[in-house]
């Protein structure tokens, strides 16, 4: 790609309005790209760098002290293949419109995945997903700087190693890539995914059969809504916590206890379980530690109350993640990633002197 000039470098920014789960917090340097030849022309810098797109999907504990790459890059193009339709959006667009207007363009399989927050770049990271419908589902390539090797590389499906949300862009390979755009293949027939219990369960509330897919996505939307907070009115970054996937047998034992646990079979005879049911039997709905709480109406929320702070939000994971561990003997794993540096240092002392809530009701 060809040269540009660079971009401009802001210092000491405040990325409180860059997260949607608004912890204060302030970066060294901030960076904004609009186009992938800019990223050539970027000063290289020593100090640590992180890139964020809509910033759903990345909290800020603490300040950070390096540089933050805000990805800001647009555009979007359709191209028919066959019976199905190649959509290439830039990393920067923003995911729930993308859907939008494939819907509107009469393209699909896309449409269970409405109104996940966040932008187009971050979809591939975690593998977004939801009501029996992955990114990886629809994924054909993405374009991305390699910058461990400075260069400019197209990743295919399987060049990504997805998982259940993850892939190698949020594990092994962590940091190394910028993705720039992200290649989806849709088709032009509508097929609905009805399957999942909860999507199922609502078009049967609106006796729909046969829904059609506005019917479908305005099923899903109202789902979301009843589940997640506007993040406008009330911070968060969406589901927190993975549903934790986990062997056979310790699925049926948990099960013979507890037969009213929501799981799902996965591939290689694992279990995956509904980690929110975990949290809400023991009584964690609607708890705070400070500012930062479990959200009323789901406990696979957790929010910020207004003026939560880093410390709070790890103390109140932490007694959430003990919590669980010591009733059911399963690991919770946070979604969102986590970064910058608490205020406190000796977060320790903290969480254990938080009430189990199970306790408290006994």
């Amino acid at each position: 790609m060809p040269h540009s000039s660079a971009p401009e470098i802001r210092s000491n920014v405040d990325l409180s309005g860059l997260s949607s789960f608004r912890l204060p917090a302030r970066a060294a340097e901030l960076v904004v790209l609009d186009t992938p030849e800019q990223l050539e022309a970027l000063p290289a810098s020593d100090a640590p760098e992180l890139v964020l797109g809509g910033g759903t999907n990345t909290l800020f504990i603490g300040d950070f002290p390096g540089r933050i790459i805000l990805n800001r890059m647009r555009g979007l193009r359709f191209r028919r293949d066959g019976d199905s339709v190649l959509v290439t959006a830039a990393a920067g667009e923003n995911w729930h419109a993308l859907v939008r207007r494939c819907l509107d363009r009469g393209l699909y399989g896309i449409e269970n995945l409405v109104m996940i927050p966040g932008s187009v770049g971050a979809a591939p990271m975690q593998n977004i997903g939801a009501y029996g419908v992955e990114l990886s589902d629809l994924f054909e390539r993405l374009t991305a700087r390699d910058r461990l090797h400075d260069r400019w590389v197209t990743l295919e499906r399987d060049a990504c190693h997805f998982g259940y949300r993850d892939s190698r862009f949020k594990s092994f390979d962590r940091d190394r890539f910028l993705i720039t755009e992200v290649t989806l293949r849709l088709s032009q027939t509508f097929r609905p995914n009805t399957g999942y219990a909860s999507l199922a369960g609502e078009l049967e509330r609106l006796k729909i059969k046969q829904p059609s897919v506005r019917q479908l996505a305005a099923a899903v939307m109202r789902l979301r809504r009843h589940r997640l907070p506007d993040p406008a009115r009330l911070p968060n970054a969406g589901s927190f916590f993975k549903n934790p996937v986990v062997a056979r047998t310790q699925a049926d034992e948990l099960l013979a206890e507890h037969p009213e646990l929501p799981h799902w079979p996965m591939p290689e005879g694992r279990v995956k379980l509904a980690a929110g049911w975990l949290i809400e039997t023991l009584g964690w709905r609607g708890q705070s530690v400070g500012d930062i709480g479990v959200y009323r109406n789901h406990a696979l929320v957790l929010v910020n109350h207004g003026r939560g702070s880093g410390d709070e939000l790890l103390a109140l994971i932490d007694a959430v993640r003990r919590s669980v561990h010591e009733h059911f003997g399963i690991s919770l794993e946070a979604e969102p990633q986590l970064v910058g540096i608490p205020t406190s240092s000796d977060l320790n002392t903290g969480p254990a002197s938080i009430p189990d809530p199970l306790e408290q009701r006994e």
